[in-house]
């Protein structure tokens, strides 16, 4: 069944619908009862108990009072006290139109019940004297048929006995004197039953001036009167005295009217009944009653109700718990069409303001709610805190009557109407305005914490009662929370702390800092905090170096990986901006104003465009707030404690908010790519972009999982992916080698080859495929035909430099067999000439006819014939200056090792180095050379 909104159940009644309704016509005056001037709904006893909810402390007191006029009891004096507006006159008219039995008690809603619990069948019709302090005058007598009525008590007697009733008391009131106890229990048996209701009775004693009688007597007369007539009521059993004292000091307003109503408290106190008519939860049925005609639907609005009673259950997390609770069905019945939340902050908040009357100003105020929300076909469910139409005037200057000055513009500009933020901000986003989401809650903000002031403790409206006010079954609860965070960062005057939310007059730190945000420019801030926040964002990790926002000039050109971050003006879009590429690409070929050879070093971060602008307003928020935090502590800025811890709390959460804005925006990684095939050349210039994702905690290693993953950085290869690169680019066209120092430069240059991390990836690649005779051999020279240090299918490390040569394996099969061919032959028995023998088969296998020059070849020597023994080895050779380091290492290897390895053998070496040149040798590299001498310890190391 499909839940029906409040205005297809409960119709308001005439006045309020049409709006006709005066505000002077909620104000129940007992005097103009009494005079026959009120308006209808006072007046007529069937419309007022109509309307009238009879409350159990108002049935209580009737009960009294039936009784009482009955003789069968009851008090004989009752005093209503209760707060301002809480409905003491309401109680009294309700009590006048019983006693005075104008109409049948079955013409009064409500009463036959009374009468039926008291077994009393008809009412007496009872004399009936009203008392309202402000009508009567201290010092202005009242003339009655020629007669002039100086005092209270004189008042008292012409209304209950007119003339005959007032000459009991001629002398009292004209000398302004009390009468006895004795005589005004003779008035009162006299014209009884009757009623005598005092109104505002503190409000007429406080006028007398101590010690200064007036023609109304005087102060201490007028309690004297007080103190007899309380005591005379006792005596006569048909007699009953209602009269109503203020609930505070405060309410008694000047010294004398305190002094009066704690004296006229102390003579009640004496025989008193005290009776407070009206409670919270029973002031809910008043007002509906009083506002609305009779629910039709009522299964209707059980429904509803119910539903709300589900729905606040099922998101129990998020709301007050009293909405847990069983009875909160109830409270949603009794105060049905309005939500229970909008009287409890009315009755708990909004009546602690000075004036506020409690029955009476909700009425007020609810009645050109309602008004306006029937005019405008409001459909919500019920009447809600965030149903309220602030953007109406008479609604808007009812609301702010009460509050202190200034709040005009707070509601006109952050809380409702068309030039309102929250208005903006729906408007700006469908999910939002869907349900009116932000104004919505800031009605509810306002209804909660208005009537606050700033020398409270705690401020504001909690966050689970700001979602009380607001969600209707079937919403979800996450689009009102996020209305409230839109609205914490946009809203002038909106404050928050501890989970609380409220409204002030005093703009708040937001708009100062607004306003500040313009002060920053691009150029000279804004970039400069951006690139500060991105380098702290980014650490080195797997590159040789980051460069945020450089210059292409200032980007080295080697061999080194580098991530180049571009700056907030080149953003990336994929159906948008290219401004990225373009710029990518002008780094990428030149370097300031040389072509870039080291092309494939190079990595691009890049900022997404649509993000970019969000990026550059958190940087002015940051800005902003840190210049407000510098001024706080400089004594520049006026704030109080809250403001300033506030300003530090949000200058906080601005710098985390930025660190997510700065991952959120740069979050494009552009790879520059070409592809090439054997005979068909290379493609154009080609970018990759790859996303990266923004939620990651460290994003320097999410870049390098993206690049991994894609494969656009190689952080450990393979040989076969080495051998593959080889065989189509190196080894071709008849070549069987290829410079292995050649090989990795060009991978650091051209696009279409892997992009390695470091040499340190190819140089493991080339260790791990040196055992293996599948991938490629390896030779640190070449002499001829012949390759120096040649080793294929052993572990070895190679040397990464300009002689590493890398043999394609067949060729590398073939070199080694002619090699081991060549040996076999030349270690045969009877074989001419020398040979050089190394033992520990270490890269070498080559042999040569013996050359009596020196320095020409090996020395060759032949094994002894006489078998004599040999006790001393000398041996010379020239080296290359060049390979001078290879070459001496394979002499340490090959044949000094031989002798070290020998238990007892002394091995000397002595290094002879002579140097010649034409032009002589400058004064600096002698003195190089004669300083690495000395720290070197050579024997001889001289210029000539």
């Amino acid at each position: 069944m499909s839940l029906k909104p409040w205005r297809e159940i409960a119709v308001p009644h005439e006045d309020v619908l049409k709006g006709t309704f005066q505000q002077a016509e909620f104000a129940a005056d007992l005097s103009r009862v009494h005079l026959g001037t009120a308006t209808a709904e006072y007046q007529d006893p069937s419309l007022f108990f109509q309307r009238t909810f009879i409350t159990e402390g108002m049935r209580l007191l009737l009960d009294s009072v039936v009784r009482r006029l009955s003789g069968r009891g009851g008090d004989p004096v009752i005093q209503l006290q209760t707060a301002f507006g809480g409905g003491k006159t309401h109680t009294m008219l309700a009590v006048y139109h019983l006693a005075k039995g104008e109409v049948t008690a079955s013409n009064m809603p409500g009463i036959p019940s009374i009468l039926n619990a008291a077994g009393v069948v008809e009412m007496p019709r009872a004399r009936i004297a009203v008392l309202d302090g402000i009508r009567l005058s201290p010092n202005q007598p009242i003339q009655r048929d020629g007669q002039a009525v100086r005092t209270i008590w004189g008042e008292l007697a012409w209304q209950l006995g007119g003339a005959e009733g007032y000459e009991m008391v001629r002398e009292a009131d004209e000398s302004g004197t009390s009468p006895g106890k004795g005589v005004l229990a003779d008035l009162l048996g006299r014209f009884a039953p009757c009623v005598i209701l005092i109104d505002e009775l503190v409000a007429y004693i406080r006028q007398f001036e101590e010690g200064k009688t007036l023609s109304g007597g005087s102060f201490d007369s007028n309690l004297s009167f007080i103190q007899a007539l309380t005591e005379a009521l006792k005596a006569v059993p048909t007699a009953v005295l209602l009269a109503s004292l203020p609930e505070s000091d405060k309410e008694a307003g000047s010294q004398r009217g305190v002094k009066a109503l704690a004296t006229l408290s102390h003579y009640f106190g004496r025989v008193q009944a005290l009776w407070k008519p009206v409670s919270s939860e029973e002031a809910f049925e008043i007002v509906r009653r009083r506002l609305f005609s009779d629910i039709n639907d009522k299964l209707g609005a059980e429904a509803v109700c119910r539903a709300y009673a589900d729905y606040y259950i099922a998101n129990a997390a998020d709301l007050p718990h009293e909405t847990q609770e069983a009875r909160y069905f109830e409270r949603l019945m009794h105060a049905y069409p309005i939500h229970p939340e909008v009287f409890v902050r009315l009755y708990e908040d909004w009546s602690s303001l000075d004036n506020f009357q409690r029955t009476r100003g909700v009425l007020k105020l609810m009645a050109k709610i309602i008004h306006r929300l029937w005019k405008d076909n409001n459909s919500d469910l019920l009447i809600m805190p965030g149903s309220l139409p602030l953007y109406d005037a008479d609604t808007r200057n009812e609301s702010i009557y009460y509050l202190p000055q200034g709040w005009d513009p707070v509601l006109e500009r952050d809380i409702d109407g068309e030039r309102a933020e929250t208005t903006d901000l729906e408007s700006l986003d469908t999910r939002l305005g869907s349900v009116q989401a932000c104004r919505r809650t800031a009605r509810t903000i306002f209804l909660g914490s208005a009537p606050t002031t700033a020398s409270q403790m705690v401020r504001g409206i909690e966050l689970e009662r700001v979602l009380l006010g607001v969600a209707q079954p079937g919403q979800q609860l996450g689009v009102f929370k996020d209305a409230l965070r839109r609205l914490n960062d946009r809203l002038h005057y909106l404050n928050s702390g501890n989970n609380r939310f409220w409204f002030d007059t005093r703009p708040n730190l937001r708009r100062e800092m607004e306003d500040r945000k313009r002060r920053f420019q691009d150029k000279d801030d804004v970039i400069p905090a951006v690139r500060d926040r991105v380098q702290r964002t980014l650490a080195q990790g797997v590159f040789g170096g980051v460069h945020v926002f450089t210059a292409s000039a200032d980007i080295p050109d080697d061999w080194a990986l580098r991530l180049v971050v571009l700056p907030p003006t080149a953003g990336y879009s994929r159906s948008g901006d290219q401004s990225a590429i373009r710029n990518a690409t002008e780094i990428l070929k030149q370097r300031g104003e040389q072509p870039r050879f080291k092309q494939n070093r190079l990595i691009f971060l890049a900022p997404d465009a649509d993000s970019v602008s969000r990026l550059k307003d958190q940087v002015r928020s940051v800005l902003a707030w840190q210049s407000i935090v510098a001024d706080i502590k400089d004594l520049k800025l006026n704030l109080d404690q809250y403001q300033a811890r506030q300003a530090s709390r949000s200058l906080d959460d601005a710098n985390e908010a930025l660190r997510g804005m700065v991952k959120e925006t740069y979050r494009w990684l552009l790879a520059p790519a070409q592809f090439a095939e054997r005979g068909k050349g290379l493609s154009e210039l080609q970018w990759e972009p790859f996303q990266i994702n923004t939620g990651a905690q460290n994003l320097t290693q999410e870049i390098e999982r993206v690049l991994r993953e894609n494969e656009l950085l190689i952080t450990e290869w393979a040989p076969i992916h080495l051998h593959n690169l080889l065989k189509t680019w190196f080894w071709k066209d008849g070549n069987t080698e290829a410079n292995a120092l050649n090989v990795w430069q060009q991978t650091c240059q051209q696009l279409y080859l892997p992009r390695l991390r470091d040499d340190g990836v190819f140089h493991n690649t080339l260790a791990a495929g040196a055992e293996s005779r599948d991938f490629f051999g390896f030779a640190q020279g070449k002499e001829g035909d012949r390759y120096l240090g040649f080793s294929f299918g052993r572990r070895t490390t190679p040397i990464l430099d300009t002689s590493l040569i890398l043999l394609e394996p067949v060729a590398a099969t073939a070199y080694a067999e002619e090699e081991q061919r060549a040996r076999e032959a030349v270690q045969q028995p009877g074989s001419g000439g020398g040979t050089v023998v190394y033992p520990t088969g270490g890269g070498r296998s080559d042999t040569k006819a013996e050359d009596s020059g020196r320095g020409a070849g090996p020395v060759v020597t032949t094994p002894p014939q006489d078998g004599a023994k040999r006790t001393h080895f000398f041996g010379t050779i020239d080296l290359d200056p060049v390979m001078a380091k290879k070459q001496f290492a394979e002499i340490v290897d090959e044949v000094v090792l031989n002798f070290t390895a020998k238990p007892g053998v002394k091995v000397r070496i002595s290094i002879e180095i002579d140097a010649e040149t034409d032009s002589g040798f400058d004064d600096g590299l002698q003195r190089a050379v004669r300083e690495n001498c000395g720290v070197l310890r050579f024997k001889n190391a001289e210029f000539d």
